[in-house]
């Protein structure tokens, strides 16, 4: 730093010099321009002397007096230049010298500037050195991560082979034991078709006697129009008559015919009422005795099914008691009588069909078949634990694949929005997955610019752990709804989670719309309302009944009208 500032002064100093030389040399030519024009004003003077001009001689000899002055003063305008001058070239020689004395440090200071960039360069070789190892290494990793790849791909494809080869020989399996049980259900549809058809003949028959009775009932009917338009030429001849009578009297006619008429309707209603309480007490009575019956059928069902149950286990403890030294085949039979117990639980009768005996020859043939399998083939061959144990682990390997298949389809489906019902036993799941708390978000009397915001709760109405996530809202409320809301992840039945819903009307105009979500079991959505200001009126009542009054008299009766809305109004 210190070179520096003296080879910058060392500049500045000789930009100095040559300028004060400069202005030196100026001065001198100034200051020789002047002398000569002294001369030639001197010589022009005699001239003019000689000849006797006496004005142009007095001109002269003040411009002759005007140069010596500006002579007088380049002069000392030199002696000054030259003093600054001698001054900066002192003044350059000592920072010339100081130079001189710091040459060795300059020498060494250039020394130093090239070994470091010697060593600059060296650095940049080590380092593309370093990047071109780095680089074959990374190329080296690369070939070995997709040599093992590929090794990983093959092992893959052949367990995939192993298993898709494993698959064909279950699903072969499982065709034929399918054959059987198909067999079985058409024999059952058979059946059900016979019972259906004498379901429907049963109906015909219904529906002829149906049709004789509406015949009768319309000749009753008939007569009992003829009954009525007797009685009611009867009921003319009698207010007639009550007429008559109460004119003869001179009372007051419509007023008697009026309270007559009431009195013939209160006793009207008296009998109506009397037969409908009749009627409820037939029905509370009936359905009392219903669910006694009910009950009493219950009560005997659970009886028969422990009695079921009970003599089931000990006819198979028996069983495998008596039966010869094969005991391997135990499990056949006792997975019959389990199947025998399941189907139990469907329908008394068809237990009592199926699994009830009472005679010796029903035994004899239940025996029969509960000593051979329900499916021939697996247990008709000989058993040899090590070939056992080899098909149990690749039968273990399916099903484990298949179970991991079974998993990522489930994630797929949701992702993509197929879904599933929802069962628990003796239960499935219908309507909507979600409960919204409120049903309808409904923004009321709103005002232009203003925000408002409202909290929905989300309650999970299913019977098993479901998913929730938001799928968006209308699109013609995107400009003024926006919904917040973080998913909760899994959700158990009965839990809830919240989202918040944020209105900023732009226009005075009422909005209708959903905010759409996708559940497990399908998607649902919240009804979004957005009313605004506006005047309701109504009335207290639909229609004015004076009823019955007398001629001559005033009857009057007020009616109220209200504004049940937000914002005021004229009316006339």
């Amino acid at each position: 730093r210190n070179l520096q500032l003296l080879d910058d002064m060392v500049r500045e100093k000789e930009l100095v010099v040559q300028r004060t030389s400069d202005k030196l040399s100026a001065c001198r030519l100034r200051s020789k321009m002047l002398a000569k024009q002294l001369d030639h004003v001197d010589m022009e003077i005699e001239r003019e002397e000689e000849a006797g001009n006496v004005a142009a001689v007095s001109r002269l000899r003040a411009m002759s007096s005007r140069l010596c002055s500006e002579l007088e003063k380049e002069k000392e305008f030199e002696l000054r230049i030259a003093l600054t001058l001698k001054q900066n070239l002192l003044e350059m020689w000592q920072i010339e010298t100081e130079q001189g004395k710091y040459e060795i440090l300059r020498e060494q200071l250039q020394k130093d500037e090239e070994e470091l960039q010697m060593q600059y360069q060296e650095q940049r070789e080590v380092r593309i050195w370093k990047e071109k190892i780095t680089a074959l290494q990374a190329e080296g990793k690369r070939r070995t991560q997709e040599k093992k790849e590929e090794e990983a791909r093959r092992e893959y494809e052949e367990r995939n082979k192993k298993i898709l080869e494993d698959a064909k020989r279950n699903h072969e399996k499982a065709v034929s034991f399918l054959r059987q049980s198909t067999a079985r259900i058409h024999e059952k549809i058979a059946k059900e078709e016979v019972k259906a058809q004498e379901h429907m003949e049963r109906r015909i028959q219904a529906v002829l006697s149906l049709k004789n009775s509406i015949t009768s009932n319309r000749e009753k009917l008939h007569t009992l129009q003829v009954l009525n338009k007797a009685k009611a030429l009867e009921a003319k001849k009698e207010e007639m008559k009550m007429r008559e009578a109460i004119l003869a009297e001179g009372g007051n006619v419509i007023k008697e015919i009026f309270l007559h008429k009431r009195q013939l309707e209160h006793e009207k209603k008296k009998e109506a009422f009397r037969e409908l309480q009749k009627s409820r007490k037939v029905e509370i009575v009936s359905q009392i005795l219903q669910e006694k019956a009910s009950l009493h059928k219950q009560k005997k069902r659970q009886s028969r099914t422990k009695a079921i149950k009970t003599h089931v286990i000990f006819n198979c403890i028996f069983k495998t008691s008596v039966l010869s030294p094969k005991s391997w085949r135990s499990p056949s039979v006792c997975s019959l009588a389990g199947e025998g117990t399941a189907a139990q639980g469907e329908s008394s009768e068809k237990i009592s069909q199926d699994v009830l005996w009472e005679s010796g020859d029903e035994e004899t043939e239940r025996d029969k078949t509960l000593l051979e399998p329900e499916f021939p083939g697996l247990w008709s061959q000989q058993y040899d634990l090590h070939k056992v144990s080899k098909e149990m682990d690749l039968t273990q390997l399916a099903i484990r694949a298949m179970k991991k298949e079974m998993s990522e389809k489930k994630v797929e489906e949701f992702q993509t929005g197929i879904l599933h019902k929802q069962t628990v036993p003796d239960r499935e799941h219908k309507g909507c997955a979600f409960h919204s708390k409120p049903r309808c978000i409904h923004f009321k009397d709103f005002d232009v610019g203003q925000t408002y915001k409202k909290k929905i709760i989300l309650t999970n109405a299913s019977y098993s752990v479901n998913y929730c996530r938001l799928v968006g809202i209308s699109e013609w409320l995107k400009d003024f709804i926006s919904v917040h809301f973080d998913p909760p992840g899994k959700m158990s039945s009965g839990m809830s989670c919240e989202f918040v819903v944020t209105f900023k009307p732009m226009i005075n105009e009422g909005l209708e719309g959903e905010v759409m979500f996708m559940a497990q079991t399908g998607s649902f959505s919240v009804p979004l309302k957005c009313t605004a200001k506006t005047s309701i009126l109504a009335l207290d009542k639909e229609l004015i009944d004076f009823g019955s009054h007398v001629v001559g008299e005033t009857i009057s009766q007020t009616i109220s009208l209200t504004n049940c809305g937000a914002l005021g109004t004229r009316f006339k």
